[in-house]
């Protein structure tokens, strides 16, 4: 990662005790894997549009709006099997790996009953929900089809997800970027096995299944490799209760997060179909960025409950304030790059949707990734600074920041610029962005300044 490079000499300068550079090799041996695992979801969804728009041009909105149900049942599941992480790290930073064997068993069958609920969830609102949000019977059919067969999938979707959690806690980020790599390459042969015939529902069906095999290895992965079967001794007073209770407050932000940025695709369809799509290829972008975060902030989330567990009051302060500094230049680095690469990427992206009409709309396009790349400096920075707060086990105050500024923020935010009547509004898919714009800012900036405020006050309690 390129902290590394922004601490190059941090021994021999006068910088923060912070900045030196066996820290910053460490955070980037842990995020560099994590963020590749990430990006390989990206990349699964980069081949399912190229492949959709070979076969079944303009389909991609039905599995763009397939995602509203299950993408909130996702980023629930994903923040409920934080706490596996944290409590795995926070353990074998005291030198008790042996003992995280429960914490990972516990996490899976929790994951598991959860992904159970979750699906037959989406299954069933699937259609009427559309039909809420006032999509007509020719949209709503096939999207809520593509809905239900993602939804098949949330059960093995939360059981990698846990292992993930686990393996990564235990330093073995390797083993989950190898995984999801395989998962791309399968993912593609059955693309274009499935959607000739099935259409949008072939790329749904093909995600499903891909999922189911990579819990399958991973399950796999962590019974033979990991201390997941060692007895490893009895919970401490509170452990599960901490578990559960880092996940939740996670969970509910992930919603918060997920299910307001599912609602600006639903938004910018019911502006045009044209606006869906290029509002569509923006979060791709934005969200390929984001993933970069994801590993910046995973990989701050364990170091930060590493020394959390041993007691390190100035460690807990040095690797989260590092932390933040990466995620700083990393992010400026990323936007400046796709900034320089905006026209590229527009054709590209048009190109990969079969857009009948991208030559007009690929201008529109390449300013609103220019302008979106600069917006994901905060929303990483606001990622980032929130695992941090989680790993030093900071549930609720960073959960009711990401719920003031996706729920009750943007998402009216947006429906009002974008679909308004009035000076200032109707403006479109502009409308969405400055929504999400002005959201992202305010996280960013509030998490970053909860982080601190909690690194001076250095607060770490002694675990049992």
């Amino acid at each position: 990662m390129l902290a590394a490079v922004a601490v190059a000499s941090a021994e021999t300068a006068m910088l923060p005790s912070y900045l030196n550079r066996r820290d910053a090799l460490d955070l980037a041996r842990l995020a560099t894997p994590v963020a590749l695992s990430r990006m390989s979801f990206m990349l699964m969804g980069l081949t399912d549009a190229v492949v959709l728009a070979r076969h079944a041009p303009g389909q991609l909105p039905y599995v763009l709006n397939a995602f509203l149900p299950v993408g909130v049942a996702m980023g629930f599941g994903l923040g409920l099997v934080v706490g596996v992480q944290v409590i795995t790290a926070e353990l074998t930073g005291a030198g008790r790996e042996l003992e995280t064997g429960r914490i990972v068993r516990r996490g899976l069958v929790v994951a598991l009953l959860y992904g159970l609920a979750s699906a037959a969830v989406c299954a069933l609102v699937a259609g009427p929900l559309l039909a809420w949000l006032g999509f007509d019977n020719a949209f709503t059919t096939p999207t809520a089809r593509c809905t239900r067969i993602l939804a098949y999938g949330l059960p093995a979707h939360m059981l990698f997800s846990a292992s993930a959690s686990y393996l990564e806690a235990l330093r073995r980020p390797l083993v989950v970027t190898a995984i999801g790599t395989v998962a791309v390459v399968a993912n593609l042969f059955l693309d274009l096995t499935l959607v000739p015939e099935y259409g949008a529902a072939g790329v749904a069906w093909a995600t499903t299944l891909s999922r189911y095999g990579m819990a399958l290895v991973a399950l796999v992965v962590v019974a033979r490799t990991t201390p997941a079967l060692v007895w490893g001794g009895s919970p401490t007073p509170g452990e599960f209760a901490r578990q559960n209770g880092v996940g939740l407050g996670a969970g509910l932000a992930n919603v918060a997060e997920w299910g307001s940025f599912n609602l600006t695709h639903v938004i910018a369809t019911l502006v045009s179909i044209d606006a869906g799509a290029l509002w569509g290829l923006t979060v791709q972008m934005m969200g390929s960025v984001f993933m970069v975060y994801v590993g910046l902030g995973s990989a701050t989330s364990v170091r930060v409950a590493e020394r959390f567990g041993r007691g390190d009051r100035q460690g807990v302060a040095d690797a989260s304030r590092l932390g933040l500094v990466a995620a700083l230049v990393v992010g400026a680095v990323m936007a400046v790059a796709v900034w320089g690469a905006r026209g590229w990427l527009a054709v590209s992206g048009l190109n990969a949707e079969g857009q009948p009409d991208g030559a007009r709309l690929a201008p529109l396009l390449s300013r609103l990734l220019a302008a979106g790349a600069m917006v994901t400096l905060f929303d990483g920075l606001q990622g980032v600074a929130s695992m941090a707060l989680r790993a030093r086990e900071v549930v609720w105050a960073p959960t009711a920041i990401h719920v003031a500024s996706y729920a009750i923020v943007m998402v009216p935010l947006c429906w009002w610029l974008a679909l308004g009547e009035g000076p200032g509004r109707g403006q479109g898919v502009w409308g969405v962005f400055i929504g999400v714009a002005v959201a992202s800012v305010l996280a960013g900036v509030l998490q970053a300044v909860l982080l601190e405020w909690m690194a001076r006050r250095g607060d770490v309690a002694e675990r049992p």
